[in-house]
């Protein structure tokens, strides 16, 4: 019995010994610089290659641009003095569509976005037509015309770069020419490695709960413009009021807050439609609130 308890207690030594020999070679591999992880499977190149490449590229996003190919006059405008429905707006007899504009008023440089439309009656003095809210935003006073030059917008997509200090690179790293290694005493270092592995292990922890299912995605209108525009505001609590009045109306609004030359402007959007009569239905209940000059947008 003696002896075999003599036994026992050396393979317990032995094993421990062999414990204690790996970790204090895995020890000095990390002192040396060698990355050692016993629980981290090597990635595959194709993985670091797609981060890689995901790093590298932008964002996508939308923005308004001038397209004076499209329309652009610079004449006088006159604001009748009378408050006017739809918000930021200008109306001129060669229009042929409703667009969406930058209005700049060339005596102060002040702009604002609105609305573009066909001016059907012609009056004595300047052919452009000022709202109530553009000629407030433009600095114009009642029956005063005023220099302004008209351009019309477009939205384009344009990829944005990552910022170079967010672009990790080879050389943007400090690596050391020389690592100091500093020799282990293999005694002491073994007893802390087998107390640190034996401290370490820890109960598997239950799985997680699987991620909830994702919402349907709303499904999108057969229309090419299933949306109807309300207005173009300059000032947030009137797009507000407005999308207010149509809820009162029976209809959904949105608000969508823009910007061009960080200048905010407000547009008030109906819709989608996802028939045309459904979207003419639309047309004629917004057009009985007063808006008489709503039209069709995609978006």
């Amino acid at each position: 019995m003696g002896f075999v308890g003599s036994n026992r207690i050396t393979l317990e030594r032995v094993g421990r010994g062999v414990l204690a020999f790996g970790l204090v070679a895995s020890l000095a591999a990390c002192e040396d610089g060698v990355n050692f992880d016993l629980f981290q499977t090597k990635p595959d190149a194709e993985s670091e290659q797609g981060e890689a490449s995901s790093a590298r590229s932008g964002k996508t996003t939308e923005r308004d641009v001038e397209a004076p190919e499209v329309f652009q006059v610079t004449e006088a405008g006159l604001w009748d003095g009378r408050p006017s429905l739809g918000g930021v707006w200008v109306a001129h007899p060669d229009v042929k569509d409703p667009e969406r504009v930058l209005i700049r008023n060339e005596a102060n440089n002040k702009f604002v976005v609105g609305a573009l439309f066909r001016r059907e009656r012609e009056n004595p003095g300047p052919r452009l037509q000022v709202s109530s809210d553009a000629a407030e935003a433009l600095g114009m006073l009642a029956g005063q015309p005023m220099k302004l030059n008209v351009t019309a917008l477009r939205r384009e997509e344009v990829v944005e770069e990552p910022p170079q200090d967010e672009v990790m690179t080879e050389t943007a790293l400090d690596v050391p020419s020389e690592v100091a290694a500093t020799p282990l005493d293999p005694i002491a270092g073994a007893a802390a490695a087998i107390e640190s592995a034996e401290g370490a292990v820890k109960p598997v922890e239950a799985a997680a709960a699987p991620a909830p299912k994702p919402k349907p995605k709303p499904k999108k209108s057969g229309l090419e413009k299933p949306y109807i525009q309300i207005g173009i505001f300059s000032v947030e609590k009137n797009a507000n009021n407005t999308a207010t009045a149509m809820r009162q109306a029976g209809m959904i609004p949105t608000v969508k807050k823009q910007s061009i030359k960080d200048k905010p402007f407000w547009r008030v959007l109906v819709g989608p439609a996802n028939t045309s009569a459904e979207r003419a239905e639309l047309l004629k209940k917004i057009k009985a609130s007063g808006f008489t000059d709503a039209y069709f947008v995609t978006n």
